[in-house]
């Protein structure tokens, strides 16, 4: 019976967001994945085993949690985390970079297990997650449209079909317009796969070595950019579109796995945003309660692009970039005017939440942490100042008297 229920939560558009999350995601950051791989001094069939595990990682943690908490919950990679790899690795052994791996997965866990990071989050307000979240998915929502620039044809013609579709059949929109983008594209030729065929990489174990100096120098650092530019927003987009789930076992279960897979090349595994945001709207389904299925779908792709891992850049990067961003910013366009919304109604928390928006928007760097770090960071300062007293105010703006 709870089979049977949980096979009519499924819908052809739930699958496609799943699908879709997983293609933006590879889209947009396996290249820097690479990188932070090259960097460490791995070879290609390393690469490729790192691939295959990152996608078994994220597959197995993305259904294992949307099952059992029946919330979409994406897993992904740390992106920010691979771009401090690219520039902190060069001249750090392959056994080295994996105990850095090992360090951070294991500070990740205590945080998890700990529930520091949880008690944390609970003392950011509402509107502010949501601003972070609108901050983090407007380069994206805006890349749909500067794809018009770039190919008119191919990106118009799928806006054209989205609007078309929203007004009559709401629920494919998305998948329609993928749809005729694919064929846009395969018409116009851009459609590459270079001849090379699929092929499994199997997993290759190396050895982690430990080094203070590594530890201290990348490993902290990373640390902090995983939780501070993944997990952070990871949960508060979870909280902005409204499912509330206990935070310290998702980042103990993703952090655990990526300690174990971590000798395979699993650099990381958090809670992701972004992609998670596609599997979260209206547009997977009507009853939040059934979007889980999204997020399952997701997982299912990512162990598939897993098998995969020896030839997922090629299988990713046969699509035309204008195709991926607007398919991914019409994908997100709900998510962002709910976040919008949700950051801009409670009239005490608008300036707190436009400033967290503005700094997580502008896509900063400091110290090696993201902008949606500092966004919150900002957003809270504002909040907290805004909300003191009328007296302590005074004291602050004349602090003689």
């Amino acid at each position: 019976m709870l089979f049977k229920n949980r096979l009519q939560d499924w819908s052809f558009s739930a699958v496609i967001a799943g699908f879709v999350a997983v293609l933006v995601g590879y889209t947009s950051s396996a290249a820097i994945v690479f990188q932070a791989a090259e960097a460490a001094g791995a070879n290609l069939a390393q690469i490729g085993s790192w691939f295959t595990m990152l996608g078994f990682g994220m597959g197995v943690t993305g259904i294992a949690l949307s099952l059992y908490y029946r919330t979409p919950i994406v897993t992904a990679w740390s992106t920010p985390g691979a771009a401090l790899l690219v520039t902190s690795l060069p001249g750090t052994s392959l056994n080295d970079a994996i105990g850095v791996f090992v360090f951070a997965s294991g500070l990740i866990l205590l945080s998890g297990v700990t529930g520091l990071f949880a008690k944390m989050m609970r003392y950011i307000p509402q509107a502010l997650s949501a601003a972070m979240l609108a901050g983090i998915l407007l380069r994206f929502g805006l890349d749909a449209f500067v794809s018009l620039q770039t190919n008119l044809l191919l990106a118009g013609g799928m806006c054209l079909t989205y609007l078309i579709a929203r007004r009559l059949i709401a629920r494919y929109s998305v998948i329609l317009s993928l749809c005729v983008g694919l064929a846009i594209a395969a018409w116009q030729g851009d459609i590459a796969f270079h001849g090379q065929a699929i092929h499994f990489a199997a997993p290759e174990f190396i050895m982690p070595h430990f080094s203070w100096e590594k530890l201290v120098g990348i490993g902290l650092p990373f640390f902090v950019v995983s939780m501070a530019s993944q997990n952070a927003p990871g949960i508060a987009t979870l909280h902005a579109s409204g499912f509330k789930v206990p935070v310290s076992p998702l980042i103990t279960v993703t952090a655990l796995l990526a300690l174990i897979l971590a000798p395979f090349g699993v650099y990381s595994i958090g809670i992701a945003a972004i992609t998670a945001a596609i599997c979260m709207g209206k547009d997977v389904h009507p009853d939040p309660n059934k979007r889980y299925t999204a997020a399952v779908a997701a997982g299912v792709f990512y162990l598939l692009a897993g098998v995969m891992g020896g030839s997922i850049g090629t299988l990713f990067t046969a699509l035309p970039a204008p195709l991926i961003h607007t398919v991914a910013g019409l994908a997100l366009l709900g998510t962002i005017s709910g976040s919008l919304y949700r950051a801009l109604t409670e009239e005490k928390q608008r300036d707190a939440a436009i400033v967290t928006f503005l700094i997580t928007a502008s896509g900063i760097q400091l110290f090696g942490v993201g902008s949606a770090f500092w966004g919150l960071i900002g957003g809270v300062l504002t909040h907290g100042i805004l909300s003191l007293p009328e007296k302590n105010q005074e004291k602050i703006s004349n602090p003689r008297s």
